[in-house]
């Protein structure tokens, strides 16, 4: 901006000349002579959401995204982020975009350029779930981050060799594992695709029976698929109805399963391996105790909540064990 102001000055004499250094003596003031430096918690603030939208969609931990993301960008703070829109320091390879070039392992780098850092975000997605070499990091669990960060590094996206370690510092100076809990809580994921100890069962029965998933907390589960009912799932495997209504808490509207519905097999658990959690929209205690494979009831005495019905609000902390 200083130097535009610089050309014009020159170019339009002394008017402009006082216009410029009015300008100039505004700036200092503002920033101290300094353009202002955006903080790594700034930074998490500004794409948190982001980056969990990111894990729903790709399913890549947001922890990892959005530690990349300042490691690579200086918490969007790098050349490369504020005059290209690249927060992920992805180069040119079969770009057909815009380009800037940099210097990084050699001199005269290139890199991709984004018409809006939005775009950054969506290009490291795809770039990770299209390039062969880092196919082996989606068989890992979305919530080890400290794998997936030595997995990138192994995949030969970043020459550093302490690149895991860098990112792992990050992801646990920042507490950006909660951004994952934040990607498993939410119901637009599939829970599949993120309980941990996904085992399914290869069950020897007709192709129409169900897998059996653990979930993380340990309790084994089906995922409810179109035309399925309490009924048949109490039948197939061998559970009374009255015993399956027990394990699963949909709220007392629940009367036909819909399409991707967790189906509890086995009861709840009093207490979870996930110490607490911050809700990113508002929710029951009864959706919050389905998400968990926890007793609703366990969750309203460690927080001291009026009911199993309680509608907790988006923010709210919280407690599973």
């Amino acid at each position: 901006m200083l130097i535009t102001s610089v050309t014009y000055a020159h170019n339009k004499q002394t008017m402009n000349k006082v216009f410029f250094f009015g300008a100039l003596i505004t700036s200092l003031h503002s920033y101290g002579g300094v353009e202002k430096q955006i903080t790594k918690k700034e930074y998490v603030e500004q794409w948190r959401n982001t980056s969990v939208q990111q894990m729903i969609q790709f399913k890549i931990p947001a922890s990892i995204t959005m530690a990349q993301a300042i490691l690579e960008s200086g918490s969007g703070n790098s050349v490369l982020a504020r005059e290209g829109n690249n927060h992920f320091g992805i180069k040119c390879h079969d770009w057909e975009g815009k380009t800037i070039y940099l210097d990084d392992d050699k001199k005269g780098e290139c890199f991709r350029v984004y018409d809006s850092a939005d775009e950054s975000y969506i290009d490291h997605s795809e770039f990770l779930t299209t390039k062969s070499r880092y196919s082996k990091l989606f068989s890992l669990e979305l919530t080890d981050y400290k794998s997936w960060a030595h997995g990138l590094k192994e995949a030969g996206y970043a020459t550093n060799p302490k690149y895991p370690e860098l990112l792992i510092g990050i992801i646990e100076d920042l507490k950006l594992n909660e951004l994952d809990m934040l990607g498993i809580q939410n119901n637009e994921i599939s829970p599949l695709a993120v309980e941990t100890n996904n085992t399914a069962s290869t069950s020897s029965k007709a192709s129409t029976a169900h897998q059996v998933f653990d979930h993380q907390n340990k309790v084994k589960y089906v995922v409810a698929r179109k035309g399925d009912t309490f009924y048949r799932i109490s039948k197939e495997f061998g559970v009374a109805l009255w015993q399956l209504y027990n394990y699963n808490d949909f709220g007392n509207k629940k009367d036909v399963l819909e399409e991707g519905d967790i189906v509890y097999i086995q009861p709840k658990r009093r207490r979870s391996k996930v110490k607490e959690v911050v809700l990113s929209k508002e929710i029951t205690v009864k959706e919050l105790s389905q998400l968990y494979a926890m007793k609703p009831e366990a969750i309203v005495k460690k927080n001291n909540f009026s009911s199993i019905d309680q509608i907790l609000p988006k923010g709210e902390k919280v407690y599973l064990r």
